[in-house]
């Protein structure tokens, strides 16, 4: 028969002829040498499969590297398989392992034991002998009530109790390696031999599972600490200690019980604490400068007008600004590789101007602040005229607010820089972990579709863009923050579920948006709807993207 081969993403088709029951794997195998990076999946049509995938009829297979999210997790998932394998390996069926975070390049483990760096070195080792011997991981479909009595007898009852609370019936991919079967939300690749790069390091409170990224598949990037995010997760850790939740099976629980009223209170009232701390620490530090930085969806404007409001508690009224009036005429605009115009880059800013008038503000002068007019693609001025108390503090956020240029006229000790973002700290279960990015996703597609009329497949679209700016622009400086501020509520993909499960399904067969969306609905599919809008507070960070919000 024939089918239509691409090796990789916007590379032409060509036709070859193969048998039927031919694997992806056998193509990928026959094409290697023409791939710049690895494939560990493919795209089928609109589709993805596991290399292991038979090809029973004509059709389109695009081999797909780690660039493309899906594929990166299924490379991802599969060597947190291997690092459970090498840990029951090393350190006994006994010892339990919970994924906690993704932090560094890499997936953050902690293990219910006592161990050292030797400990790590052998695991690791354990780990590439597996690769060595390429031993195949092996899947089939049992019933629910099986997988939990293979669990259970491998100590793994978080696992078990998950699986039971999708349902009656349900049947799961119990994976295989050797005498060690567990299971996870993605496909998986044959054989250990496809798991070559990996880098295992103990870090802090756990074990650090190192990868490849998108941005360079062939290459793990240089280690470094970002002490800062994971101090974050750690106290995200102990919120949901006092709310009683670790697994999604919990707030689930809570749902169903309608038990669920003190859990969003007291997870508001720990916003709000948080809020007042930072506002304490920059009254007392007397900051005039704050620089509020974080990725697409982490609900600054939310957090910076409720800051605001704290710092007139400490009788600091406060001037609030975005970047955004200060861009370069629309003629000077600098451009991206494909010839359009790129907003996202600091040269876009008139950066001198900022400095001047910011510096200006602070010696308490006078300024006329530009309106920028996005229909003409020219500044405006008249409409701001500013002048600032003594003392009063400037909250500047904008993506490129931590970047040293932006505010280069202004002294270093007047400064507090702020990153926010929704870590979620919340999993499946042990084993496997919710993507940060999957969050702030659903929530821009939440608000996206309420304030500009987009449907899913246009957020979709957008936020491949989106995502290669924050790589650039915001991700790098989070190390620079004074204070890390968590967006997340733990249960909130319960409340976002009613609004974003009908968009999800107005996504087509056809659409190439379709495979993330099919992800997204097979997740949602997990939580019970929380739909009891009247317990959430006015001036919630969800707020900001399903609406009602006080600050609207």
């Amino acid at each position: 028969m024939k089918i239509k081969l691409s090796l990789g993403q916007k590379l032409p088709y060509k036709e070859v002829e193969v048998k039927k029951g031919t694997t992806i794997e056998a193509l990928y195998r026959e094409h290697r040498e023409e791939m710049k990076y690895d494939s560990f999946g493919a795209m089928v049509g609109n589709d993805l499969m596991p290399l292991s995938f038979a090809l029973e009829k004509s059709c389109k297979v695009q081999l797909r590297d780690i660039r493309f999210k899906p594929v990166f997790l299924i490379y991802q998932n599969s060597l947190n398989f291997l690092f459970l394998k090498g840990l029951y390996d090393v350190m006994g069926p006994k010892v339990a392992a919970e994924v906690v975070t993704s932090v560094d390049d890499g997936i953050v483990w902690l293990i219910d034991a006592e161990y050292d760096e030797d400990t790590v070195a052998k695991i690791a080792f354990r780990m590439r002998e597996l690769v060595s011997l390429d031993l195949p991981i092996e899947s089939r479909t049992v019933t629910e009530q099986e997988f939990c009595e293979i669990l259970m007898k491998q100590g793994m009852e978080q696992q078990s109790r998950a699986l039971r609370d999708v349902g009656e019936g349900h049947e799961a991919a119990l994976y295989t390696l050797d005498d060690f079967s567990d299971y996870f939300y993605t496909w998986m690749v044959p054989s250990t031999g496809y798991l070559r790069k990996f880098e295992v390091l103990k870090y802090r409170d756990g074990i650090l599972l190192r990868t490849p990224q998108p941005g360079n598949p062939n290459e793990i990037p240089d280690f470094v600490d970002n002490y800062i995010m994971f101090n974050a997760f750690k106290e995200q850790r102990h919120w949901n200690d006092l709310l009683g939740i670790r697994y999604v099976a919990d707030i689930n629980d809570k749902i169903r019980a309608k038990d669920y009223k003190t859990m969003v209170q007291l997870s508001e009232a720990l916003h709000d604490k948080k809020v007042v701390d930072i506002a304490d620490e920059i009254t007392e530090k007397g900051k005039r400068v704050i620089l509020i930085l974080g990725p697409s969806s982490s609900g600054k404007t939310t957090f910076a007008k409720r800051l605001s409001i704290q710092l007139m508690v400490n009788g600091h009224r406060s001037l609030y600004l975005g970047t955004d009036d200060y861009f370069v005429e629309r003629s000077e605009t600098p451009k991206d590789e494909f010839g359009e115009y790129d907003f996202e880059s600091i040269e876009a800013l008139d950066v001198e101007l900022f400095n001047k008038q910011m510096k200006e503000l602070l010696e308490g002068k006078e300024v006329d602040m530009p309106v920028f007019n996005f229909l003409t693609g020219q500044k405006e001025y008249g409409h701001r005229i500013t002048r600032l108390e003594e003392g009063q503090p400037i909250i500047i956020e904008g993506i490129h607010s931590f970047d040293s240029r932006l505010t280069k006229s202004l002294p270093e000790k007047d400064k507090y820089y702020i990153y926010i973002s929704p870590l979620t700290q919340l999993n499946m279960d042990a084993h496997n972990r919710l993507p940060t990015t999957d969050l702030r996703l659903v929530r821009r597609m939440v608000r996206d579709a309420r304030t500009r009329g987009h449907d899913a497949e246009s957020t979709f679209k957008l936020w491949h863009k989106v995502q290669a700016a924050e790589v650039k622009n915001i991700f790098p400086y989070s190390n620079k923050a004074d204070v890390f501020f968590n967006t997340v509520h733990v249960y909130e993909l319960s409340v976002l579920k009613k609004y974003v499960v009908p968009l999800l399904e107005t996504v087509k067969p056809e659409s190439e948006e379709y495979y993330d969306a099919k992800l997204l609905l097979r997740f949602f599919g997990l939580i019970e709807d929380l739909d009891d809008e009247s317990v959430l507070a006015a001036d919630s960070i969800l707020r900001e993207f399903i609406g009602g919000s006080t600050y609207a």
